[in-house]
């Protein structure tokens, strides 16, 4: 009877335990990107995020090796929710090649137009910590899926290089992205996105 009893307690325990730690993690996270937008990422350092997380340096350690992990957090949370994004009714019901890479493109720009201060400040610091070198190349393999499922309906051409076309549309997106971040960008980011992806199509498409 006893052993049923400490059965069953244990997994609610093993629950709080974990998360706890990730209300640990997301309050260190939240405080460091805080700051990073505020005052610059090189601007701050492990100790004040420490201090405005109201945790130990240690408990820093424990959750992110280096300040730089921030930064590859950041960028698998916008990860995270592009994939969220592709999993929505109105890119899988989209009909056409040009219309679902346009709505990628869409997708891409509200993530980063959600917390535009944010954006700039952080992807200067992804940038400098070579995170466009060492990244999966998650949004080529994105675009490149939608180019290949246009093969098949007969919208590219199947001499066309899918996995090609999929790094200049990622090209196309980060060059983009870098040139808004600049403080006398004059240019709608949506709109300069969709600019880049339909000139890169006119030249792919079945006209």
């Amino acid at each position: 009877m006893g052993d049923t009893r400490l059965t069953t307690e244990e997994p609610p325990v093993q629950g709080r335990r974990e998360r706890n730690k990730l209300r640990v993690r997301n309050r260190i996270y939240d405080a460091a990107v805080e700051l990073f937008t505020r005052q610059g990422y090189d601007q701050t350092t492990v100790d004040e995020i420490t201090e405005a997380a109201d945790v130990a340096r240690g408990t820093f350690f424990n959750h992110f090796q280096r300040k730089e992990d921030l930064i590859a957090e950041w960028s698998e949370k916008r990860r995270v929710r592009l994939r969220h994004g592709l999993s929505t009714e109105a890119l899988a019901g989209s009909e056409g090649t040009r219309q679902s890479l346009l709505l990628c493109m869409s997708l891409l720009a509200q993530i980063s137009l959600y917390d535009s201060a944010q954006t700039r400040a952080l992807l200067t610091a992804w940038v400098r910590a070579g995170f466009p070198l060492t990244e999966e190349p998650f949004v080529s393999r994105m675009f490149a899926r939608f180019v290949e499922e246009g093969q098949k309906r007969g919208e590219v051409p199947a001499t066309v290089d899918a996995t090609l076309v999929g790094h200049v549309l990622r090209d196309v997106y980060l060059g983009t992205l870098y040139r808004w971040t600049h403080p006398e960008a004059d240019f709608g980011l949506e709109a300069e996105l969709h600019a880049g992806c339909r000139t890169v199509l006119d030249g792919v498409l079945v006209p």
